[in-house]
């Protein structure tokens, strides 16, 4: 299914995989900066909050100057500096070209999630976890560019004082205007530190291979270059969300309104990604947008020989239910299909010409990429 995104795509800036080029190690006074179809099968769960708790400390609020402090000391080893060498010229900790982000620590076994696009074109990756001085080899152990989602791993051995893993919230608990912690190393400048409000729930922005990554967090904090894939944290520390992308007016730098994919899409993509399996997700290949009066969802386009058009689908059809789920606004498409495979039939309801019609749909394989499919 392809549902893009509206308001916030015609302002989104370059993702933040325009990833600064990386500076050597301990080469800054901060002490060093380097700087996206669920197919069921997956049996590996994401480390449980009870006991990714288990090695930190308790909660901390966000309300004054020396809370911050304190949350900052209890999760700063958890958040990772990563550094990424691709062929080519130019400058990075490898002395090759490439770029950097961020990222943080899963659990005790070695995995840290980041963003595919930090680490989607690099031939050898590398972290520094805190404030050390060195750098770990690590391995991409699974991406998926539809959520921009990467998880890699280093040998425990490798870490210095252990691995310390942050603990999973719940994107669905929050509020906007709950207080929000970045960490990252945007510009090369690990360990940074930013802090603001949860400004808005239920964004949808465009993930690295063109389809539409849903229920996404919206905050003030400053995000830039470089904080890409790094934790959005709560008051207690916990993460709500994996910092990403950035809208602005045409800088690539922050102006206010930064997105982090939710944790909620974590805890179901990881466990897949750890897998090292390739995610197969359902597929449509309809675009589609709000009517002139915003009370109907109407078919904009649709992708030539895809499951849409084979089943009967036509541009100008206003979907009124999706496998039994009413749709009210097009992202609902999306989320009536999700936890479907492709292969199966699922009835879809359309009113054309004034009647209402009945339309059977075999879902499809999502694609690679939605521009190679004509949108």
């Amino acid at each position: 299914m392809l549902s893009m995104p509206t308001r916030v795509q015609n302002f989104l800036s370059a993702m933040l995989g325009a990833l600064v080029v990386a500076v050597a190690f301990g080469a800054l006074a901060v002490g060093g900066a380097f700087e996206t179809d669920d197919d069921g099968s997956a049996t590996t769960t994401v480390e449980s909050e009870s006991s990714a708790s288990s090695a930190t400390p308790p909660a901390t609020s966000v309300r004054n100057a020396t809370d911050v402090s304190a949350l900052y000391d209890r999760v700063k080893d958890s958040v990772a500096y990563i550094a990424v060498r691709s062929s080519g010229g130019g400058t990075n900790p490898f002395g090759g070209q490439g770029g950097s982000g961020s990222g943080f620590v899963l659990d005790k076994d070695g995995y840290i999630v980041t963003n595919q696009h930090v680490v989607s074109n690099g031939s050898q990756v590398q972290v520094r976890l805190g404030e050390g001085d060195e750098g770990i080899d690590a391995k991409v152990i699974g991406s998926d560019a539809s959520t921009d989602l990467a998880v890699i791993k280093v040998d425990p051995k490798d870490v210095e004082g252990g691995l310390k893993p942050l603990e999973l919230g719940e994107a669905k608990a929050l509020k906007v205007g709950q207080p929000t912690v970045a960490i990252g190393s945007p510009f090369g400048l690990s360990g940074t530190l930013t802090t603001g409000v949860v400004s808005a729930l239920g964004r949808n922005i465009e993930s690295p291979n063109g389809f539409s990554i849903d229920g996404v967090v919206q905050t003030d904090a400053a995000i830039n270059p470089g904080n890409s894939g790094g934790p959005l944290l709560n008051s207690s520390g916990q993460v709500i969300g994996v910092n990403a992308q950035i809208a602005s007016s045409g800088s690539a730098s922050n102006s206010g309104v930064g997105f982090a994919i939710p944790v909620d899409t974590v805890r179901e993509v990881v466990p897949q990604l750890k897998t090292g399996k390739k995610i197969s997700r359902p597929y449509l290949g309809v675009s589609t947008g709000e009517s002139r009066t915003g009370d109907d969802v109407v078919v904009a386009e649709l992708v030539p020989n895809a499951p849409a058009s084979e089943g009967g689908m036509r541009v100008g059809d206003e979907v009124v239910s999706v496998g039994g789920k009413p749709v009210g606004k097009p992202e609902d498409i999306a989320a009536a299909i999700a936890d479907k495979q492709p292969g199966q039939n699922v009835q879809i309801v359309v009113t054309r010409d004034g009647e209402r019609r009945t339309l059977n749909v075999k879902l499809g394989t999502r694609p690679e990429s939605a521009q190679r499919q004509g949108g």
